[in-house]
């Protein structure tokens, strides 16, 4: 069944037509700066484990602080919220006990992100778009956690599948536009999510939309699982998703050569957000806001993106930077490549008409 093009979709290309739009920056470090213990997370729940570090169940025990980090990116520029569920799936939340909240918490999160979305589209009638974050689970489909047995598996796809499903069904349950499958360290994974989303398409009887992000292991442009970045699209171009790119792993600096090797051949909307820079001995990210944003800039002068943002150690302020920096630059202009055979295994492989 082919579905009609969502109301979401056709509003981002909308925008993204008209401008480099913005998507937001890192959760994870922002939340740290509330130096929340472990009695915030655990909230009034009960969970058996402990759950600091459990940034998901904030949407449950402490909604006001993402709430709170949404309306500061969405202040400083962003065009698009990622919601707070990068681990609030069924296997990463066994972690914390939490396995039976992940509905609860993905449709509070999508319902709290849209609050804040359509709040800011209200003042001043500029769309605003919330994109369901999933995350790759700490599991992985390609790869043997055991090097003694290379064949040993701990998940299988159908699991995958499953798990995902469950977890986009109440993203978009909550009032999430788009799934965003990100940081993708194994494009089987990231299959079994297109799949999962496929599904709840056809139980919902129309499209959703996704983005798509890789991450990438080495400076060789490979992900965990080996595929270089131009092998790893045409690994996923058939779900013909609204956004692919590339986040996290490195800094701007790093990612140059990838994202314009993406940039040439990716027949849809190019989204990256990189860290602010790479991290310091102690974990932590130095990057001023002002050098994150010279350096997208650079990919926006030479029209290779169509949404910027951040990953780890961004904050709104690299954000607001950002939007400041690439106001009034043309978006990039989708190539339309010449009919060819193309196909992927760690590396690409065309074979033209």
């Amino acid at each position: 069944m082919t579905l009609a093009p969502s109301t979401a979709r056709l509003a981002l290309l909308e925008q993204a037509a008209q401008r480099i739009l913005i998507t937001d920056g890192a959760f994870g470090t922002e939340i740290q700066n509330f130096k929340l213990t472990e009695a915030d997370y655990a909230g009034s729940l009960g969970l058996a484990k402990d759950q600091k570090g459990n940034n998901d169940i904030l949407a449950l025990t402490k909604p006001e602080v993402p709430e709170s980090i949404h309306r500061a990116y969405f202040a400083a520029g962003a065009d698009i919220a990622e919601t707070n569920t990068f681990s609030a799936n069924r296997i990463s939340q066994a972690d914390y006990a939490a396995e039976h909240l992940v509905r609860e918490i993905n449709v509070q999160s999508a319902q709290l992100a849209r609050r804040v979305a359509d709040e800011f589209t209200a003042k001043d009638g500029r769309p605003r778009f919330v994109a369901g974050a999933i995350g790759p689970t700490n599991k992985t489909l390609s790869l043997s956690p055991d090097v003694n047995d290379p064949g040993f598996r701990e998940i299988d796809w159908d699991h995958l599948v499953d798990v995902y499903a469950e977890q986009a069904f109440a993203l978009i349950e909550g009032g999430a536009d788009f799934i965003l499958i990100e940081t993708v360290f194994d494009t089987l994974n990231a299959k079994a999510a297109v799949m999962s989303v496929r599904q709840v398409e056809q139980a919902l009887g129309r499209e959703v939309p996704i983005m798509l992000s890789m991450t990438l292991t080495d400076l060789s442009g490979r992900n965990l699982s080996g595929h270089t970045v131009e092998a790893f699209w045409y690994a996923v171009r058939h779900a013909k998703p609204l956004t692919i790119g590339l986040n996290c792993s490195f800094g701007a600096t790093q990612l140059r050569p990838h994202v314009k090797s993406l940039s040439e051949i990716a027949d849809t909307l190019i989204m990256v957000y990189p860290n602010a820079g790479l991290p310091n001995e102690l974990g932590e990210y130095d990057e001023m806001p002002a050098t994150t944003a010279s350096l997208v800039k650079e990919w926006a002068d030479h029209g290779q993106v169509n949404v910027l943002g951040g990953c780890c150690g961004s904050t709104p302020a690299h954000i607001a930077a950002m939007a400041k920096a690439v106001a009034g630059l043309t978006p990039r202009n989708q190539p339309a490549p010449k009919t060819a055979t193309r196909l992927a295994g760690l590396e690409p492989f065309i074979m033209a008409a």
